[in-house]
């Protein structure tokens, strides 16, 4: 009986994959000639490392997995491809699904094991399940930071080339050479666009789209505002370079004057789990009654969400707009 299934299934997947290759083959070659010439007319007259580090990111490629498709055309996935984009993190909406799907199946079945009792598993659960976007989070925020310190310097050299008598579309192209990541790549994303085609005012409202900040939103307005109405660009993008920095010195001193808040934030949280954790090894048969017993069950979920909240209420606090 057992040879029989397993030949059966060996025939079934031998029909099934000659079918899938029959008929999904001829689109794939077709589909990867397409993406090689594409990839040729858009980089054509770049040396081999620029080709290997300037993959067209203005030619969507059609060649996504379902999955990735099926995420990106609802609400939930849109934001989270935007939330990848502005990250920087060479990734899917796909695949961050399934990493938190992955990553809550892992540490349900680990809080499970080391606590042995069942309404750990959720939270374990939930913690899986929102620490790939976390991550994501934190590094779309650090990136936002680089940006944001490093754009007071496109500017200069913007208003520079300026001055020198370069075109703006020019002087774009010479940011993009010229400076590092966050911002070079960022700036080489709107002069490509330009190159293809796109309008500046599309592809400056796309880089205050691709970039969130308020300091990239004042410059596509400057910069589209004296398009059409004229005016000494150079001197605006000096001026807005000036009141970035200044901005900045502010932003320091308040967190100057913050750091003791955000200190004592910090301590509040891992005070309660580091003596919880010592009270553990010093008088095990009381912390038992925590894990054990429903009301302590119930304290201990209590305190959790109290310590959240509290962090949360400091974090707000102390977080003042500059």
């Amino acid at each position: 009986m057992l040879l029989a299934v397993l030949v059966f299934l060996l025939g079934a997947g031998g029909v099934l994959g000659a079918y899938a290759a029959v008929t999904r083959l001829p689109g794939i070659l077709a589909q990867r000639r397409l993406d090689r010439r594409l990839k040729d007319l858009a980089l054509d007259g770049k040396d081999g490392k620029d080709n290997a580090e300037a993959e067209t990111e203005i030619v969507k490629r059609s060649a996504e997995s379902p999955l990735d498709r099926l995420v990106e055309g609802t609400r939930a996935g849109a934001s989270l491809s935007r939330l990848v984009e502005q990250s920087g993190v060479r990734t899917t909406p796909g695949a961050v699904m399934v990493q938190s799907l992955g990553a809550a199946l892992a540490l349900a079945l680990v809080a499970g094991a080391l606590t042995r009792q069942w309404f750990f598993m959720p939270v374990g659960a939930a913690l899986g399940l929102a620490a790939p976007i976390w991550l994501l989070m934190f590094r779309r925020g650090r990136r936002m930071a680089a940006f944001e310190e490093h754009f007071p310097e496109a500017l200069d050299l913007l208003s520079r080339a300026l001055k020198a008598g370069h075109a703006f579309q020019t002087a774009m192209g010479m940011v993009a050479d010229e400076m590092k990541a966050p911002v070079g790549p960022e700036f080489k994303k709107t002069f490509d666009q330009q190159n293809f085609g796109l309008p500046l005012r599309d592809s400056l409202t796309q880089l205050s789209e691709r970039v969130p900040l308020l300091d990239v939103r004042f410059f596509v307005t400057a910069v589209l505002i004296q398009r059409e109405t004229g005016g000494n660009l150079a001197e605006i993008l000096e001026n807005l370079a000036h009141v970035v920095r200044e901005r900045f010195k502010i932003l320091r001193q308040v967190r100057v004057h913050t750091a003791h808040a955000r200190f004592t934030a910090f301590v509040l949280l891992a005070l309660p789990a580091g003596l919880a954790v010592a009270l553990y090894f010093l008088s095990p048969e009381h912390m038992d009654l925590l894990f054990n017993e429903r009301m302590g069950q119930t304290m201990l979920m209590g305190a959790i969400v109290m310590q959240v909240i509290g962090f949360v209420w400091i974090k707000k606090i102390i977080k003042i707009e500059v």
